[in-house]
Order: structure tokens, then sequence, then C-alpha cells
């Protein structure tokens, strides 16, 4: 395969920390090693030729080749994970691969019983504590977050955090949510350097959920109606493609009260805070999506704000896009093509979506079709197309992409892409991403094929992280029940230990 030149402004001086390598030391085997290190970017001289800084050559003595993303060696795979939390991870997965079983708990831990004070309430959290909350997420505060970035660290991943909280309803709430994502920044750069990656934020946990819903139905109708004066949107990228669904708002929308626009104000200015903390900081905002009864408040959002913050080809404000919605990949185009023209280096992560259900019954009860893909693989293909789309271009320019991911096929498929454009060299340009607690297999073999890898890692108190535990516990019934590739490696991972005890 010929080698792609990689371009000289790829690059320039890494901006911020999560560029730089991991931590970890050579005596653990799951350190990550990048595909192509340097110890120094240094941009060629005048008198330099492009092949300077082309294809490694015999002379290349700080070249390293590429490995292979190997998904069989469970050895290998878990060797940073003890025999205990092994043993703990598999039967959790195991109990949310059992439909029953997780309708049993999710109306456990709806019912009233734990809305009150008591010996039931208590006996739940305990329980839902030392399982699920401790499979899925970093723990109660930040001290125990950090202590699970560490160590993480240490096994050659790194850490997306978030403060677990996720609708809040009122201004009060939302102060203090945002006291808490402005505590996570602080608690990332008390971290290793590096180990932390991004640091996450919900727009629904600053912003009033009503609000939020105002917003949405008033830039919708904007799209049908062009002429519709919106005099308090700030300069943004295209929120909407033809594609998009419009049928949540059916009539035209009253003006925002002038209490809705000061509540606006202050929302905006949360989220301001918190961008100039993190371009303090150094550690890149990464903006979750929700269900499109809220998303297009949530695009404006972000898109307004990658117009201020994102400079000098590393963004700082990344969006999420869902590519299991039919309009995905056409409004990924038309935001990357007016951020080009506004010269706004984007950062976007890619998901396949978490509110199936939701968004099916909602377009039902409108009198329309799901907004989402109709088949499984129209969703593999949308992600998969997406995510070839955006490793080309910022290969080849300004910008950044996250893949987040729990299949193995598009995990391989990136990493191939990834490897033919060379993009193992520059780190900030890719990162891939797991939800903490699944598919430990494919990010620890990511890793160890010289990628920068990281989990989302929530943390908080057990009754506000709930609603978090809850989704997934719905989402990954599903996810677990059409694939045991994870807990399938972990049996053989478990009975190789036990043989080598044994024998």
């Amino acid at each position: 395969m010929a080698t792609r030149v990689i371009p000289s402004r790829i690059l320039r001086k890494i901006r911020y920390n999560r560029a730089t390598t991991t931590t970890a030391t050579a005596t653990k085997p799951l350190a990550a090693t990048p595909v192509f290190e340097r110890t120094e970017h240094k941009p060629p001289s005048s008198a330099a030729s492009a092949a300077t800084i082309a294809a490694p050559s015999s002379v290349d003595t700080d070249y390293i080749p590429r490995r292979t993303l190997d998904l069989e060696d469970t050895e290998k795979l878990f060797s940073s994970v003890s025999t205990w939390r092994l043993l703990r991870s598999s039967a959790v997965l195991h109990a949310t691969a059992v439909g029953p079983m997780v309708d049993v708990g999710m109306r456990v831990m709806r019912s009233r019983f734990v809305e009150r004070e008591g010996l039931v309430k208590d006996a739940v959290m305990g329980a839902v504590r030392t399982t699920f909350f401790e499979h899925f997420c970093a723990g109660e505060d930040a001290a125990e977050a950090g202590r699970k970035i560490r160590s993480l660290n240490e096994a050659g991943l790194r850490g997306m955090l978030v403060y677990g909280v996720e609708d809040a309803h009122d201004n009060h709430g939302c102060n203090r949510n945002l006291n808490g994502f402005l505590h996570t920044v602080d608690v990332s750069r008390s971290l290793p350097m590096s180990s932390v990656s991004f640091v996450i934020v919900k727009i629904t946990a600053i912003c009033p959920m009503s609000l939020l819903e105002r917003i949405s139905d008033l830039l919708r109708w904007q799209q049908k109606d062009p002429s519709f004066n919106l005099p308090w949107k700030r300069d943004s990228l295209p929120i909407f493609a033809e594609s998009s669904p419009l049928y949540h708002t059916q009539k035209k929308p009253e003006p925002l009260t002038l209490e809705e626009e000061r509540d606006l104000e202050l929302a905006t200015q949360r989220l301001v805070e918190l961008c100039q903390k993190c371009v303090q900081a150094n550690i890149p905002l990464l903006v979750d999506a929700e269900h499109t009864t809220v998303q297009p408040a949530i695009d404006y959002f972000t898109y307004s704000s990658a117009i201020v913050h994102n400079k000098d080809d590393n963004p700082i404000v990344f969006g999420t896009i869902q590519t299991y919605l039919k309009d995905s990949k056409e409004r990924l185009l038309l935001a990357l093509k007016a951020a080009d023209k506004m010269g706004v280096p984007m950062g976007f992560k890619l998901v396949r979506g978490a509110y199936m259900s939701m968004e099916s019954k909602i377009a039902e009860s409108f009198g329309f079709e799901s907004p989402i893909h109709d088949t499984i693989e129209d969703t593999h293909k949308c992600f998969n197309d997406c995510s070839s789309f955006l490793l080309e271009k910022v290969a080849d320019g300004p910008g950044s992409l996250v893949l987040a991911t729990h299949n193995v096929e598009s995990g391989k498929l990136a990493a191939a892409k990834a490897h033919e454009l060379g993009m193992g060299k520059v780190h900030h340009k890719l990162e891939f991403a797991q939800l903490c607690g699944m598919s430990e297999s494919l990010s620890f073999g990511l890793s160890n094929a010289g990628f920068q890898v990281s989990k989302y890692l929530p943390f908080g108190p057990v009754d506000k992280v709930m609603p978090y535990l809850l989704r997934r516990a719905e989402e990954n019934r599903g996810l677990l029940a059409a694939s045991g590739f994870d807990r399938q490696l972990m049996r053989k991972e478990i009975g190789r230990r036990l043989k080598a005890a044994v024998f």
C-alpha cells in the first residue's frame, strides 16, 4: 500500500493535553504505544520537500511499525483486569442480557419505594451500588472518579469524565449542575496529563428542559418558514437537513417571553463559563446528544459555542451525531460545509444512538414514521460511512473525531482506515471510545493496536446517576442479547485462568 503524505498542518504543535502519549510504563503489557511516535513535531523548513514528512524510510529511526487489531488473545486483552473484576463484570453483563431480570430491576428502581427514605430504599441502593453502579460508573465523587482514571491510565486507556446528572427543570438546579461540571474540569486538571481526554456536558443539565423544548420548537418553525424571526439567535451552523423530522412542532410557536429570554441568557452564560474553563485547562468539552425533542436546541448551543471557541485547527467544543437517525449524515455534511466556509475547526463524536424506543413512540404519536433507520444494517452503514468520511476529512485538514462504538466490525473498519491514512501518529485527530463497563475487549484491543481509547465515565451519587443507569440497563439489554462477543471472551479468559491455576 502506498504511503500517504501527512500534511504539515497536522504535525503542528498540539494544543491541549489529550495529544500527549499515555503515561503507562513500558512494563505494563497494555500500555498504549502510538502507531507512529515521534518525540518532537517540527514544521519542515521552507527548503524541505513534502517527502521529508512522508512515509518512513530505512533512516526514519523513530518509526514504529503498525500493529494489528487483535481481539482473540484474551490473555493479552485482559492482562490488566483482576480475576475478581473479570468475574463480576461477566456476571453483570450476563444479567443485563436477561430480559425478565432487567425488567424486574427497572421496575424496582422506578418504584415509589425507592423515592421514600427507609430500609427498602437503602437496600435497593446498596444492591445497585455494588452491581450496576460499580460496573457502569466511575464512583460517587470526584476522588473515586480520579482513582478510576488512574487505574485506566495504567492499563493504557483514558477517561471521558462526566458529572452524571441529566435533566434540570429550573435555574437553581442548572446552577448546581454547572458547579459540578466546573469541578469536573478541576478534577481533570489534577490527574496525570492526558489521562482525561474530554469533559462531558449535558445541555439538559444546565438549561431547563422546558426552555430547550421551546427553543427547539422555534428553531423547527424557522426551518419551515425562514422569514420567522428569532431575535435572540446567535451565529450557528445548519441544524436541520431537508430530511430532518419537524413533526414535533405542529403549529407556529409563540415567541420567547422576557422571562424565557432571561433564562436563555443565563443558560448561555453557563455554557460560556464552562467553555472558558476548558480552554484555560486545555481540555476539550464534548456535548452529549439527546432525543430529537430537544436536540435542535442542543445543536444550536453546541455550534454557536464552537464558532466562538474552536480555533487553530484543534476544536475545544465537540458535538455529537447519532447515526441511527435517517438525517444524520446529511446534517453532518451541512454543518461541516458551513464550518469550513467560516474557518471553524469542528470536532464530532459519532455514536449510533440511545433513544430508539422513545423516538419511535413520539413519531407514532404524531402519525409519522420513525426517524430511526429501518434496519440495524442501515444504521451500521450510516455509522461506517460517516466514520470513513470524517477520518479522511480530519486527516487532510482541521478538526478531530471521536468514534464511540461497541460494534467490533465498525472498530475494525475504522482502525484499518486510520492506519491507511497514517493517523496513528496524530493523536489529537482520533479517539475511540466505549462506555465504562462495556466492550472491554474492543477497548483494550484498539489500545494495544496503538490508538487512543477512552472510556465514558459518569460519576456522582447513586440516586443522581439513576436515570443514566436505567437507560444503560434498557439499552444494554438489547445490545448484549444481540451480541455476546465480549462475554464469550471473558468466559474464555476466566477458563484459561482456572486451568492455569489448577494445572
